[in-house]
């Protein structure tokens, strides 16, 4: 599934002209026609992992709090060492739905949170940390 961002105005016009034209290519509007696919990717980094398994844990409402406060999700990438304007993280099943997710803004960054789900009940809290990496690379977006 694709993460997409609305498309408005000036931009919706030329993208729907020239998909008319057959010249579209890369970045043509969806069925819709009111939004536009954006690039799926993958990152690898100990700090985004780390953040993950916070969110799993849970602790203090972390992964609530992840999942519903962008303010939240700001401040915590900035203790990591990443600053980004609009960070917004979305759950996993919310990326795979039918719908998608859509971008309310072109600046948002949109990550995915790995479902728990996948994760063993019987993981050692010390072996979430590497399952967290290997399930960022899995999720495209994914944190």
């Amino acid at each position: 599934m694709t993460i997409y961002r609305k498309v408005k105005g000036e931009e919706r016009a030329a993208r729907m002209a020239a998909a008319a034209d057959q010249s579209a290519g890369p970045g043509m509007l969806d069925a819709r026609r009111d939004r536009m696919a954006v690039a799926d990717t993958s990152y690898q980094s100990d700090a985004l992992a780390q953040l993950i398994v916070d969110a799993w844990v849970n602790k203090n409402n972390f992964g609530t709090n992840l999942l519903n406060d962008r303010a939240f999700v700001k401040a915590e990438l900035q203790k990591r060492g990443i600053f980004l304007e609009n960070p917004v993280v979305i759950r996993e099943d919310q990326y795979w739905s039918v719908q998608g997710y859509t971008q309310d803004d072109d600046n948002e960054v949109v990550f995915v949170l790995p479902d728990e789900k996948r994760v063993a009940t019987n993981a050692p809290q010390h072996s979430l940390l590497e399952t967290a990496k290997l399930l960022m690379a899995c999720v495209p977006n994914g944190i």
